[in-house]
């Protein structure tokens, strides 16, 4: 099977052949002062010399600010809310095992960036060392990713590899579909990325990843076949369906407060080409007209486009409602020209059986286990602060009435601070927190970003808010 690999790695660096924390002699105890020099931003020098990290507290406000906020997508979530003790632009595996070691020494939380298209802000967190993946070698802000901004593909052959016998590709999680793609034009294959072309892969397939002709292929991250992460407690480890299963089982649908930092991983690719049986210069064409990926991802940039102001909601209606009528108000009361609403069917995907409401909970083959025939979304656009108000209210007005005929909701376009929903089956959602618990006790790495960031090492609540 075509595979691709690459996501984060997070784990405890050596420096010069010593841990990056110097270790106790045994009995010996560090004296509290002399802790607090060494952990202070000011008085506090990494054994790694070049970790690229700034402080909160002695790095000027503007460009702090920068650092936290320049890879979001959604400027609407740009504000001094939540405010990280830290930034890591990580360029190296080396740096994100820093990170995670530095962040147990200071005992506070963790969050990973891979590309920052997140409606809600999901990496930007009170207090914690913020991981940016961008700039690792093929990412997207690396120079080999794309000069810098996000556009391009790696060089052939630098950051990414292809197996042309297995079919298997390696990236990072900040590679793009776009990036990917780019690199695989001319091989016959490609891999079903998000639509938007700038959506990077570690998050897009933790959430599940609605890619490209996902009713008929299923998920993106079904086509996962292993990842590499790295534990909150600084261990390496491979997950795969003989190895780390229950890490595995997470990894594909466990969303935005997945334990482990992903690194890499494996994935299925599909064939790409043209039909050579298409007739020439046809009177009238409605299907399968030429086209490019390239071609593809244009309208899709157009209609989310940089440095505007988003809010995102969703939900999987019911099979048996009359979903025009539960959906009206949603397309025909959009509050800005540049809002949309989606709607998009998940036949014949959501027939599959580990997908059904009669299915055993636990039978699913992966944490993501929420879906109908019925998929609707709402994309909220604006550019003036102004009307911030004006268009949260109307989104979650709509997306309540909405959710009262549906399943659940898709985590990958929700903001989980406005509204308690459902992401997953019962027996799911159960089994993903207990994963979530055993991996990561202490909550080091940050849970989902719920009212008041409070769901920590118990989880989202899996349930409607009438309930």
């Amino acid at each position: 099977m075509d595979t691709i690999s690459g996501f984060p790695k997070a784990i405890v660096p050596e420096s010069n052949g010593k841990p990056y924390i110097e270790e106790q002699q045994p009995g010996q105890q560090e004296p509290q002062q002399q802790k607090q020099q060494r952990l202070d931003p000011a008085t506090h020098h990494d054994d790694n010399d070049d970790l690229p990290i700034l402080y909160r507290d002695s790095t000027p406000r503007d460009e702090f600010l920068a650092a936290v906020w320049g890879h979001v997508f959604n400027q609407r979530q740009a504000t001094e809310a939540r405010v990280p003790r830290a930034v890591v632009h990580a360029t190296s595996t080396r740096h994100v095992l820093a990170a995670v070691r530095l962040a147990n020494e200071l005992g506070c939380r963790v969050s990973v960036r891979s590309g920052g298209h997140s409606w809600a802000g999901w990496s930007v967190r009170e207090d914690a060392i913020c991981v940016d993946l961008g700039g690792l070698p093929g990412g997207k802000y690396s120079l080999t990713g794309g000069g810098g901004d996000g556009h391009g593909a790696a060089e052939a052959g630098v950051e990414y590899e292809y197996d042309e016998e297995t079919k298997v590709l390696s990236c990072p999680p900040s590679a793009t579909g776009r990036m990917v793609n780019g690199f695989l034009e001319g091989k016959g294959r490609m891999f079903a990325g998000g639509h938007c072309p700038d959506v990077g892969l570690g998050g897009f397939l933790l959430q599940g990843g609605m890619g490209w002709n996902c009713k008929n292929w299923g998920w993106s991250c079904e086509s996962v076949l292993g990842i590499d992460a790295v534990t909150a407690d600084g261990r390496e480890v491979h997950a795969s369906p003989a190895e780390n299963t229950d890490l595995f089982w997470a990894a594909r649908g466990a969303g935005p407060a997945f334990k482990p930092n992903r690194t890499s991983g494996e994935a299925a690719l599909r064939p790409i080409h043209d039909d050579p049986n298409r007739p020439p210069n046809p009177i009238i064409q409605t299907f399968a007209e030429p086209t490019s990926l390239p071609d593809q991802y244009a309208p899709q940039a157009i209609a989310n486009p940089e440095g505007h102001r988003y809010c995102s909601e969703n939900a999987y209606v019911r099979n048996d409602e009359d979903v025009p009528a539960v959906l009206e108000e949603a397309f025909t009361t959009l509050p800005t020209r540049k809002a949309f609403a989606l709607y998009f069917g998940m036949a014949p995907t959501s027939r599959r059986a580990h997908y059904t409401a009669d299915a055993d909970d636990d039978a699913a083959s992966m944490a993501l286990s929420m879906h109908s025939d019925h998929y609707f979304a709402l994309y909220t656009v604006w550019e003036d602060a102004v009307d911030d108000e004006r268009c949260v209210d109307w989104t979650h007005r709509v997306i309540r009435r909405v959710e009262r005929f549906a399943e659940g909701s898709y985590l990958g376009d929700s903001d989980f601070r406005y509204r308690r929903t459902k992401f997953w089956r019962d027996g799911n959602a159960r089994r993903l927190m207990g994963i979530r618990r055993k991996w990561d006790p202490e909550g080091r790495v940050c849970g989902y970003l719920d009212e008041g960031d409070q769901s920590g090492v118990e989880g989202l609540r899996n349930e409607f808010e009438w309930e």
